[in-house]
């Protein structure tokens, strides 16, 4: 993005600005503005007020009325604060019309988002995907006094007093770079495509963890599987998608994939940023919907997962509801998760509590959802019997005079494979 003269350094101490619409169910506004805390925490900068502004219809101006503006800005500047954040979506102009009565750095929820993003991506494809939702958000903000917080901020109105030509040669610039860093993004998610069907060459049920962020989506892939997936207690700890392999019982195998969490209002540029990660999810014949039953918003998590879900086209996929964290857990949320979903599962990643109820219905589902098949293979064709060992559930296996008699239930990609060595009446 184009920079300002840099003149003072990195911003650390942060106003909170939240609001409640006559729209917004009581209390929302509150919860929502407690998320935004975590938030910019996350980012490393202090939370030194946040208050709640009653809204009763948006302004084209400043968002909220002058006269609140102005105490607003009294408050922040009496904590020495040197950003305001807003947990409502500031348009360029109201974001700039705030910096210029402020005279400070002023951001949205958008913003602080991508900028946990574009801290928490390490593969290419990650990085990638948030730089291109950076630049889209920043290109109709270039008039602004400050940039991304992930660089060291201008001073108020350093940035200013350019050129009209100057300003249209940054937008060229800016439009240049989400060119390129489309076409970038096009070539890994060609490589991705292209490992994802070596993959299925030899076809495995796979599942997709999904879930809120910071419900210990990455830890449950740890535990099952035994992988080192990068772990901490912060919101969007981690965003790159992992894929292990579990072994369940009968050496039936099951591919797991971690997946980014969600998260309420999150910006639309970064879900379609994210496609290619949330495509691991569309793939999967089932899911393993993952909540923090201590967190007292888990309901509300639950909806928005379901909603991001219904937006994917995959809200009828299979799905097994988890509660994870019950060691930490008092009775009664225990007893509100029960209510919200009878049939749902209660684990402890940490402690491995109720994981091996959890891996019987991973494989139970698995055998549910796959067909049975009775199938006869020759007896030289024992590459066939080891790859349907790998990749299916094995019921019974017999030595024959015509051939190896194999029942099983396989996966529905495996099909066109072992479709020559069905015997008729498989139900």
């Amino acid at each position: 993005m184009i920079e300002p003269v840099e003149t003072k350094s990195r911003l650390e101490r942060a106003f909170l600005v939240g609001v409640q619409t006559p729209q917004m169910p009581p209390g929302e506004g509150q919860e929502l503005l407690d998320e935004l805390r975590e938030l910019v925490e996350t980012m490393g900068i202090a939370v030194v007020r946040s208050t709640l502004v009653a809204l009763r219809a948006p302004t084209p101006a400043l968002l909220i009325g002058s006269g609140k503006a102005d105490s607003l800005v009294e408050l922040a500047r009496a904590d020495n604060a040197d950003l305001i954040v807003f947990d409502e979506n500031l348009s360029p102009a109201q974001q700039r019309n705030w910096e210029e009565l402020a005279g400070l750095a002023v951001i949205d929820r958008q913003e602080v988002i991508l900028e946990v993003f574009a801290d928490r991506a390490h593969t290419r494809e990650a990085i990638l995907q948030v730089a291109l939702a950076r630049q889209e958000y920043s290109l109709p903000r270039l008039k602004r006094a400050w940039t991304h917080l992930s660089r060291q901020r201008g001073g108020g109105t350093g940035a200013r007093g350019q050129g009209e030509t100057q300003l249209e040669e940054d937008r060229r610039i800016v439009r240049d770079r989400i060119a390129h860093l489309k076409e970038q993004l096009v070539e890994v998610v060609r490589q991705r495509g292209v490992q994802r069907s070596r993959r299925l060459r030899v076809p495995l049920p796979t599942s997709a963890i999904v879930g809120y962020t910071n419900a210990g989506k990455s830890s449950l892939l740890n535990r099952l599987t035994g992988a080192s997936v990068f772990v901490e207690d912060k919101l969007f700890a981690t965003l790159d998608p992992t894929t292990r392999q579990l072994l369940l019982a009968n050496n039936q195998k099951l591919l797991v994939t971690d997946t980014v969490g969600f998260i309420r209002r999150l910006p639309h540029g970064l879900v379609e940023a994210f496609k290619a990660t949330l495509e691991e999810v569309v793939v999967a014949d089932f899911l393993i919907h993952v909540l923090d039953v201590t967190n007292p918003n888990f309901e509300k998590h639950h909806a928005t997962t379901l909603g991001v879900l219904s937006e994917l086209g995959v809200n009828d996929r299979p799905t097994l509801t988890v509660f994870n964290k019950t060691d930490r857990a008092d009775p009664a949320m225990l007893a509100h998760a029960r209510a919200l979903a009878p049939d749902g599962l209660f684990i402890s990643a940490k402690t491995g509590a109720g994981l091996d109820t959890l891996i019987g219905r991973c494989a139970g589902l698995i055998s549910g959802e796959f067909g049975a098949t009775d199938l006869l293979v020759p007896h030289d064709r024992y590459d066939v019997i080891a790859r349907l060992h790998e990749s299916g559930h094995i019921h019974a296996q017999e030595h024959r005079d015509d051939g190896v008699f194999i029942q099983g239930r396989f996966p529905p990609a495996q099909s066109a494979f072992f479709a020559p060595f069905v015997l008729n009446g498989t139900h």
